[in-house]
């Protein structure tokens, strides 16, 4: 489904720009509030309009079943580098395949390739080395993100599930959407926000208001913005998708800019509330490095559909009150 623009809080304003933080009325010391105009994509239903919705939220770590860590001996190594493929330099995995000459590259690379890299030979007739599958198979073999930390050392079936959940592999960039393909560390995400991203307000304080404004607009579409508190970060995603047709639905969630790890420490509340009515999400945030595709696809965050955003939207306009808390260890 199309977006109507690029990510961020005001990326395509359908109206005026966001206003300044604002208070909502209230006798105690009222939360921050921000107005987050349209941008870009979200689904799943919460039936009833007074629902109070407790989930433990939260990402896995990025363990590695059978494998170990620790240093790699230099037989270790010298083994492992028999199966080095000559073209990405990843390891060449079963089914091996070799050419005529007995050579090996991997399958990926091997579907590119009308010649062998290190002979120029024939590729075909597909020829298995069973021999080196079977030496695989008694082999663990490092992760490809070892040159980043990651210390373990994986039987070649389980490689690719852990670097697809890895701690040490990139990040890629928060923003829903696609039409960001930044990826760097860490401690590179807020300066790309920052940088690239300018248009994302963020909010100071443990308890403020995120207001979405101009829920109706058709089609798929994000509200983003940031809250700092605690010395972190946290991004605040609101999407509207269209997941059955017909059917459009609204996902809020909380991510964390930090690891699976860090994200435990926090725990977050996402409250809509008015005509005396009151829906609640409480849960812990997703670390960045899962992002939002993966909560919705799991339906781990606040979800509603369009006649519920009614009963609770002022003129189009959707308030929800965000609330951080750090967990006890």
């Amino acid at each position: 489904m199309s977006r109507p623009s690029s990510t961020g809080p005001s990326a395509s304003k359908p109206c005026s720009k966001p206003p300044p933080p604002q208070h909502a009325p209230s006798p105690a010391a009222p939360p921050a509030a921000a107005t987050i105009s349209a941008a870009g994509p979200g689904s799943a239903a919460v039936p009833a309009a007074a629902a109070v919705i407790s989930g433990p939220g939260g990402g896995g770590g990025g363990g590695g079943g059978g494998g170990g860590a620790g240093p790699v001996s230099p037989q270790h190594h010298e083994l492992t580098s028999l199966f080095e493929c000559p073209v990405c330099f990843d390891y060449v995995l079963p089914p091996i395949l070799q050419c005529q000459a007995g050579h090996l590259v991997c399958n990926q690379c091997r579907q590119k390739l009308s010649c062998c890299p290190t002979c120029r030979g024939a590729l075909t007739p597909s020829i298995r080395n069973l021999a080196m599958e079977k030496v695989a198979s008694a082999v663990l073999f490092p992760c490809k993100y070892a040159t980043t930390g990651c210390s373990l050392t994986l039987h070649h079936t389980e490689k690719p599930e852990h670097e697809d959940i890895c701690e040490y592999r990139p990040y890629s960039c928060p923003c829903p959407g696609a039409s960001c393909k930044w990826q760097g560390s860490l401690e590179a995400v807020m300066s790309h926000l920052m940088h690239a991203h300018k248009s994302i307000t963020t909010l100071q304080g443990e308890d403020i208001v995120f207001l979405a404004t101009d829920i109706n607009l058709p089609g798929a579409v994000d509200w983003v913005m940031m809250q700092s508190c605690f010395g972190h970060h946290f991004m605040l995603v609101l999407e509207k998708q269209e997941k059955y047709e017909g059917h459009q639905q609204f996902f809020a969630i909380v991510l964390l800019i930090g690891t699976r790890k860090q994200a435990e420490n926090f725990a977050y509340r996402l409250e809509l509330n008015g005509n005396r009515r009151r829906l609640t999400w409480e849960a812990t945030p997703r670390s960045i490095h899962d992002g939002v595709a993966a909560a919705i696809l799991n339906s781990d965050c606040l979800v509603f559909d369009t006649a519920i955003a009614h009963l609770f939207a002022d003129n189009g306009n959707l308030g929800i009150n965000v609330t951080i808390s750090t967990c006890c260890p």
